[in-house]
């Protein structure tokens, strides 16, 4: 696997935003359950890094399907930046760029 990731590193780095997309869709969902049920909630901060760490296909999801905090356009900024900067990381991977 690590030779893949080696040889490949823009797939490596897919399959890396498609994990981080799951986690972020599913803590959107657990945030807006907790909201309806009155329960602590997960911190802002935590949702928009998941954002940023790679989830952010997952954050637009997760605020879509749920209706969680579409009110806040600084959610919608940083996901779509995100969107824009993980696009931007995949495109220099392919062209054999490297961390």
């Amino acid at each position: 696997m690590i030779e893949f990731a080696e040889a490949f590193p823009q797939y490596a780095f897919l399959v890396y935003v498609a994990i981080m997309s799951l986690i972020t869709f599913m803590a959107y969902g657990i945030d807006k359950k907790k909201a309806i049920a009155g329960e602590w909630r997960t911190k802002e901060k935590t949702l928009l890094g998941l954002s940023l760490a790679g989830g952010a296909i997952g954050g637009l999801l997760g605020m879509k399907l749920f209706r969680h905090k579409t009110k806040h356009s600084y959610f919608w900024v940083v996901n779509y930046f995100a969107i824009a900067l993980h696009i931007v990381l995949f495109i220099w991977l392919a062209k054999g760029g490297s961390f």
